[in-house]
């Protein structure tokens, strides 16, 4: 769902009706892979056109883009993707450890776990009877029990996050976004460019994703779509200026080869 403080009232009042409630809460929140899928974009465009960029400073032929920028597409994408599957997956195992540790001391030290839970519970201001409702409701449901001391006291999320989808959605937004800046050179490997060079032409669409990119970001947080494509353009901007800049200062060792 995009950001609520988007949402006309009416909308805001539908989605907040007993049942619409009760069918968001029974779905549950599902796994939203934006952060993946962003991450990927930029990392994709930033480093593909870092390629073009130090390769067109140090002035080499557009061929070796081609063969420089569909390497690193294919083989940082793959690299980028699976660092995202095995580091969520490290992740859900470290969650597993920590719940079956749990569950052996629920069962060693039931009092002393739910004293965990009184403690817990009264940072957050409970006190008196309430305080010990809420601990007998939550002690009394041992998979409530469990989940509650892994969100509070361990600080993971209600969810697990599938490894598969993570990686899947980061290499596939690398691919997506990071092939933009080489199509003028697969454009002009065939058909000779006319107005602007190819290197011109890369530089417009890299910008051009880096600010949709940013943009695309704003329809699920809570900021303006023209500073957020302003945003992550500047990012890019400076990491392509950065690689052209090495380009043009290492020019003179393509000469000494």
């Amino acid at each position: 769902m995009t950001n609520s403080a988007n949402q006309p009232l009416s909308e805001l009042e539908a989605d907040h009706t007993t049942h619409a409630i009760g069918e968001r809460l029974r779905n549950g929140p599902g796994q939203l892979n934006l952060r993946d899928f962003i991450l990927g974009a930029i990392d994709g465009t930033v480093t593909t056109f870092a390629v073009v960029a130090g390769v067109s400073g140090a002035e080499l032929a557009a061929g070796i883009v081609i063969i420089l920028g569909v390497a690193n597409l294919v083989a940082d994408g793959f690299s980028m993707g699976v660092s995202l599957f095995l580091g969520t997956r490290a992740e859900n195992q470290q969650k597993e450890g920590a719940r079956r540790d749990e569950e052996r001391q629920i069962d060693s030290i039931p009092e002393g776990e739910k004293e965990e839970v009184r403690q817990i519970f009264a940072a957050k201001g409970f006190s008196g009877d309430d305080l010990e409702r809420v601990v007998e409701v939550i002690t009394a449901d041992r998979e409530l029990w469990v989940n509650t001391m892994l969100q509070e006291e361990h600080g993971f999320a209600a969810q697990n996050v599938s490894p598969w989808r993570s990686g899947l959605v980061t290499y596939a937004g690398f691919m997506m976004a990071g092939l933009v800046p080489l199509l003028p050179y697969f454009y002009g490997a065939m058909i000779p460019v006319g107005v602007l060079d190819t290197f011109t032409w890369s530089i417009i669409l890299a910008f051009i994703t880096f600010f949709a990119i940013g943009a695309l970001k704003t329809r699920f947080v809570e900021q303006r779509w023209y500073w957020g494509g302003l945003e992550t353009l500047a990012v890019g901007g400076v990491a392509a200026g950065l690689a052209y800049l090495v380009g043009v200062l290492l020019r003179g060792l393509v000469d000494m080869i």
